[in-house]
């Protein structure tokens, strides 16, 4: 038989055991899925032939999410939004979504600055894409890996 004592001690000793197993789980981050057949080909179609550039477009995600219902994003394309160099459109695109085109922003020369906050869902952990097409023909691409935790650490 537990007294109290013995039973507040070995269930915190229990509840640290738990605690570090989800931490040694949490550190080792899962694999992004391999991208799907209709990611390639909506990414092919949007990039088409042109040669992509990684700079210029900030792509911001959490690097980790418990939900994938509710993925917080922020991208912003550095453009001095004129009538020479302007951004035409943003596509966000997800790599193991069931449905790769995630959404599609378009701006105009009204739209001051290319920048966009937004949430979207995530079916696991998988690479979200940015595309930004630029007035001159240019095309930006960024791309980030979030580690979509399924039922916390999975225990």
């Amino acid at each position: 038989m537990l007294d109290r004592r013995t039973f507040l001690l070995e269930g915190s000793a229990a509840v640290a055991l738990i605690a570090l197993l989800c931490s040694i789980d949490g550190a080792r981050a899962e694999p992004a899925a391999t991208p799907s057949a209709e990611f390639n080909a909506a990414f092919n179609t949007l990039i088409g032939k042109g040669v992509p550039q990684e700079a210029g477009l900030t792509l911001d995600l959490p690097d980790s999410v418990e939900n994938g219902d509710y993925v917080p994003v922020a991208l912003a394309v550095e453009s001095p939004m004129t009538a020479d160099d302007h951004v035409t459109a943003v596509h966000l695109l997800s790599t193991a979504n069931p449905r790769a085109e995630v959404a599609t922003f378009r701006f105009t020369l009204l739209s001051g600055k290319a920048q966009v906050t937004s949430r979207m869902r995530l079916a696991k952990t998988q690479d979200v894409v940015a595309v930004a097409e630029l007035s001159g023909g240019r095309i930006l691409v960024a791309r980030r890996k979030v580690d979509v935790k399924v039922g916390g650490c999975g225990i």
